[in-house]
């Protein structure tokens, strides 16, 4: 879980990761049980491979700094969603108001539209586990 007295700190750390392999970060935000981030994506890196270096990165530095009490590590695999430039405004709205967003619906309600949304086909035993 990410705690709200740490997770400036963590969005900083996933900024530079981010930013260290020349992508530009557009805004971030999220709850305790998830980040979204919108990010202009270079094309000559995979969303997987940029989500790897950013999860594994920061799970190691919250890790390595003892943030937690206990070890802390991502759920597997992530969503990614495509958008035109001209739904940005829109988007980095819906990034920035999370808190309020979230009052309303879980993370997985929230996931499970975006599949919706965006046509994708899914299993719902692959979607994200509600943490407990």
């Amino acid at each position: 879980m990410i705690h709200a007295s740490w997770k400036e700190e963590l969005y900083k750390y996933m900024t530079i990761i981010i930013q260290s392999y020349g992508h530009k970060l557009i805004t971030m935000n999220g709850m305790e049980d998830h980040i979204h981030i919108l990010v202009g994506l270079r094309p000559t890196q995979s969303i997987s491979d940029l989500m790897q270096f950013v999860k594994s990165g920061s799970s190691a530095w919250i890790n390595k700094n003892k943030i937690k009490n206990n070890r802390f590590e991502w759920q597997e695999g992530y969503g990614a969603f495509s958008y035109a430039k001209s739904q940005l405004k829109n988007v980095i709205a819906y990034i920035n108001n999370q808190e309020k967003h979230h009052a309303k619906k879980s993370f997985r309600e929230e996931y499970i539209e975006h599949l919706e949304k965006f046509e994708i086909d899914y299993d719902l035993k692959y979607v994200f586990n509600e943490l407990v």
